[in-house]
């Protein structure tokens, strides 16, 4: 069975919308073990990764905590009065592939004592490395990276999110010694139809398996 760990180098790049096309892709399932943020507006990533992947209900696994203040996972459960117990986040069970969803960075604190990169390296699945294309991502990718080499971290690759930029994706390839895995663009129209089409024409799915 594939089970890949997708995680970002920052907050709001675009890690859940490229989440929701490799879970339709390889026909996965998906989940996302702390979902922070509720507060906002009542929605989950797990609901939108459903609507554009077109999961069925069994596909998509619960959270295992579900947190109200779109803050670190440490800090929201301090708020909400919650002790996230690394240890009670085991790997679901099911038929077929399994894409998992960190929040925020490698480095975002699930506890005072956890690291979401601690958490990975106990999971032992590979990680998939989600970038911006834009100014700064030179910086954070290869630190991104580093973070994850030094706790045993196999990362499968980096995905670039955003418009073209050859020669920052070429630069954190080479000097990062991770495979380029592809580029998301934008799409100024989020449909389920229009982001399949979008993964289908810059990705290779065998990369993923």
């Amino acid at each position: 069975m594939t089970t890949l760990v997708v995680t970002g180098t920052d907050t709001g790049i675009g890690k859940t919308v490229f989440a929701a096309a490799l879970t339709g892709a390889l026909g996965a399932r998906y989940w996302k073990p702390v979902q922070a943020g509720l507060d906002d507006d009542g929605g989950s990533d797990s609901l939108r990764v459903a609507h554009l992947a077109e999961l069925t209900a069994e596909r998509v696994h619960p959270e295992a905590y579900r947190l109200n203040t779109p803050c670190s996972p440490h800090r929201a459960a301090e708020l909400d009065g919650v002790a996230i117990d690394p240890a009670c986040l085991e790997l679901p069970t099911g038929e077929g592939p399994l894409v998992i969803e960190g929040a925020g960075g490698v480095l975002v604190p699930l506890t005072r004592q956890c690291l979401y990169a601690d958490q990975f390296a106990r999971w032992g699945a590979p990680v998939v490395l989600v970038a911006r294309t834009a100014l700064g991502t030179i910086n954070h990718t290869l630190l991104s990276l580093e973070a994850l080499r030094t706790r045993g971290v196999p990362v499968r690759g980096v995905v670039f999110i955003g418009e073209a930029n050859a020669d920052s994706e070429a630069t954190i390839a080479a000097i990062g010694k991770a495979k380029r895995l592809g580029r998301l663009p934008f799409l100024p129209d989020l449909t389920p139809a229009a982001l399949a089409a979008a993964f289908a024409a810059a990705f290779d799915v065998e990369d993923f398996r």
